[in-house]
């Protein structure tokens, strides 16, 4: 609709300032003709829209303007609640209660409690299963460190047990999979690098400051090695018992899902033979075989001879 468009038209102008002619026609798919005649019904409207001629001209509106409140529907308000308060019980982050008292103060008072009420509709836990107040603390001393710009000392055990000490510059903070992640400019490395939050036994903030360094682009974290440490990354493939079914909706994407005639379920994809990989197939115990690769299937059993021979030592030393 003609309407929605220039609704989106003016929150894109008051977000970004000047753009041409050409780039919102490209954004809303329509003619360059179509955008003259809206940016003139804005005009005629009330909105302060100049237009700005030559080769870095456009459209812009004036300095100090801002969208009326009337603009944000009862549902887009209570969907801002409900992200904002999710947001500030992972953080614990007082601060958020005044943004939450700002957006609530966009309604009048009678509608306030509609907002609310469709706001519980839907919730956002951003805390991984298990996070106390232990965790919450080291999110909350790395957005210090962030916002201040001052470096830190961490106390790391990386997944294959190695502890370290390394002294870091803190980028930002990353939820990717239900697990927090920092990433920091380590001096040690002397290069960006990604820091599982469950990993940090300590953090010592420091009073050295840093000039903050240009952060690495966020499409690299559709995926990348670090994420799981220095674990080589296979394409494995598992088969599961039909009675492991119920477990396979919770670690597996349906494309990786083949039911086979049997009723048993084979599991293909990449993954990296870390610890994580390890403690999911042993978990599963005689519910599940790992087809390939062999080296795979190999450490499996190894790992489940360790632990068959310590259960028979441990029996021998309470019959002695």
């Amino acid at each position: 609709m003609k309407i929605d468009r220039l609704l989106a038209m003016t929150v894109l102008l008051l977000n970004q300032g000047r753009i041409s002619a050409k780039e919102l026609a490209e954004r809303f798919e329509v003619s360059t003709k179509t955008i003259y005649r809206d940016m003139d019904a804005l005009s005629r409207a009330g909105i302060p829209v100049t237009a700005y001629p030559g080769t870095s001209g456009g459209f812009e509106l004036m300095e100090h303007y801002t969208i009326s409140r009337q603009f944000l529907t009862l549902e887009e308000i209570a969907s801002i609640f409900t992200a904002v308060k999710g947001v500030k019980a992972a953080l614990d982050d007082r601060t958020l209660d005044g943004l939450l008292e700002k957006v609530g103060a966009l309604l009048h008072r009678p509608r306030l409690g509609q907002a609310a009420a469709l706001s519980e509709n839907v919730l956002f836990d951003l805390n991984p299963w298990g996070q106390g107040k232990d965790a919450r603390k080291k999110l909350g001393l790395l957005r210090q460190a962030i916002n201040q710009s001052r470096r830190v000392r961490l106390w790391y055990i990386n997944m294959n047990g190695t502890d370290s000490r390394r002294v870091v510059e803190p980028g930002r903070l990353i939820l990717k999979g239900n697990v927090w992640y920092v990433q920091a400019y380590c001096l040690l490395r002397g290069e960006f690098r990604f820091f599982r939050l469950s990993r940090v036994q300590e953090i010592d903030m420091l009073d050295e400051t840093f000039e903050p360094r240009e952060l690495p682009p966020q499409d690299r974290y559709d995926w990348n090695p670090e994420w799981s440490g220095d674990a080589p990354v296979r394409h494995v493939t598992l088969r599961f018992s039909p009675s492991a079914r119920h477990r396979i909706g919770d670690a597996f994407d349906r494309y990786q899902v083949q039911i086979l005639e049997d009723g048993s379920l084979r599991v293909q994809g990449e993954f990296p033979l870390d610890e994580w990989f390890y403690g999911m197939v042993l978990g599963c115990g005689d519910q599940v075989v790992v087809e390939e690769p062999a080296l795979a299937a190999e450490e499996v059993i190894r790992r489940a001879e360790n632990i068959l021979r310590r259960y028979r030592n441990a029996d021998t030393m309470l019959s002695t």
